[in-house]
Order: C-alpha cells, then sequence, then structure tokens
C-alpha cells in the first residue's frame, strides 16, 4: 500500500506523489478507530496527503477540519486532496509548524500518526525522514500541544509502535492528559501487537485496554477490522 500516485477509497480518492509520507495502514487505522461523534472541530497534526482527516470528514458530516504538516510538499497535495472531496468547504490544511499554531477557538479532537524514530542516527535532506522521525516534534511535545489547544473535554487519538508505549504513558502523565485507552494492534492473528492506538483526555472516561487483530492465519481479514474499514477499502 503506499506507492500508488493516487489512492481511492469508496467516498474519495487521494493523490499522495509528493507527500513525504504516502497512505498507509497506520493512517487508515487512526481515521477509521478515533472517535467522531460529536466534534465540531479537528486538528490532524502531520497531514500529509490528507487521509485522515478525509476519513474523519466521511464520518462526521458537521465537523470544521484542519490539517497541519510542516512540509511544504504535502500541505500542496492536501490542498488538492481536499479541494477535489465532497467535503472540501470544512476541509483547511496549514502549512506550519505544529508546535507554534495559535487559534482562537479549542478543538474537541486533536489526531496524529506522528513520527516515529526516537533513537538512532538522523539521515539528512530527506522529507520523509523529517516526517519520520521525532527531531521536529517529539511525542512530549505533540501532547502537550494538544493539551494546549484542545478543548477540557478534547481527545487527543494517536498511532505509534507499541515499542513506544512507555515514552507515551511518560510523556501523558508529565503533561496530566491521562491515558483514557490502549488499543494494541496485532498484524496477524498469533502474531505480537506491532502498533498502539491512543486516547488520551481530561475527560472522565473509563480507562479500556483491548486488541485489533488485522488479518488471520490464512491471509484472509479478520471481520472486526472489516467492520472498522468497510467503509473506506474498496476491497471490502
Amino acid at each position: 500500500m503506499g506507492r500508488e500516485k493516487i489512492f481511492k477509497f469508496k467516498q474519495f480518492a487521494v493523490l499522495n506523489d509528493r507527500t513525504a509520507m504516502k497512505v498507509g495502514t497506520d493512517g487508515v487505522l487512526l481515521g477509521a478507530w478515533c472517535p467522531v461523534d460529536g466534534m465540531r472541530r479537528v486538528l490532524d497534526v502531520g497531514t500529509g496527503c490528507g487521509v485522515i482527516a478525509l476519513m474523519i470528514a466521511q464520518r462526521n458530516r458537521q465537523a470544521l477540519i484542519e490539517g497541519i504538516d510542516i512540509d511544504k510538499e504535502s500541505i500542496a497535495e492536501a490542498r488538492l486532496n481536499f479541494a477535489n472531496s465532497p467535503w472540501n468547504n470544512r476541509l483547511t490544511a496549514i502549512e506550519g509548524d505544529f508546535n507554534g499554531l495559535q487559534t482562537a477557538e479549542k478543538y474537541d479532537l486533536v489526531v496524529s500518526n506522528p513520527p516515529y524514530f526516537t533513537n538512532g542516527v538522523l539521515p539528512t535532506g530527506d522529507a520523509r525522514t523529517t516526517a519520520r522521525h521525532t527531531a521536529t516534534l517529539t511525542y512530549r511535545q505533540l501532547i502537550d500541544g494538544a493539551k494546549r489547544l484542545m478543548s477540557d473535554d478534547g481527545i487527543l487519538a494517536l498511532i505509534t509502535p507499541t515499542d513506544t508505549e512507555g515514552d507515551i504513558i511518560e510523556a501523558a502523565t508529565f503533561s496530566s492528559l491521562p491515558v483514557r485507552c490502549m488499543t494494541r494492534v496485532i498484524p496477524v492473528e498469533g502474531a505480537t501487537p506491532k502498533r498502539t492506538l491512543w486516547l488520551l483526555s481530561r475527560r472522565d472516561l473509563p480507562y479500556r485496554e483491548d486488541t485489533l487483530t488485522i488479518a488471520c492465519r490464512d491471509g484472509s481479514f479478520t471481520s472486526e477490522y472489516i467492520s472498522l474499514t468497510g467503509a473506506f477499502y474498496l476491497k471490502f
């Protein structure tokens, strides 16, 4: 997934040729999983080609959704994708640094498929590396910034590698934005989880931990994965 210049979903299509981060399973999982009911203003941090923002626009027909990205090419592509979608009047793409974002009205939902690599050597001059490395936006900065920009009952929804769970819990604790839900994503039945979906909020939500399995051992998709993403993928 993600090599195609145009990726077609059931109700929209995205050009993802110029963006640093292509359409992938992680973004689709988050866009389908995050809570959207009652959300009036939504911010997608590191929007890339805008796929998560578009998915939320499909799921919530009233929300005003903004996607922000530091990468100029990504924002240019997101603007095209937003303009060509059925929800173009509710979608805005902002080129800029999330750390410096100011807004008069708070967001009800902040969502992000954030940079991944917290360790190791950072190569230079590569937009994909910038998009995937926490050198420009650490988990702590992301959580602190979301808390600053969210309404009192706002929710932050993330997807991260499972091996970063300790980092996220630590950052959430220091930011006083409690973890309310953790869903560990298992790629194939019987395998260890590779990703974790998170909900963080000051709202007093009941704590929940569960799992989501994408594929069965025979390679077919599980009913829970089809149920989650069936409104988007053409193959379901």
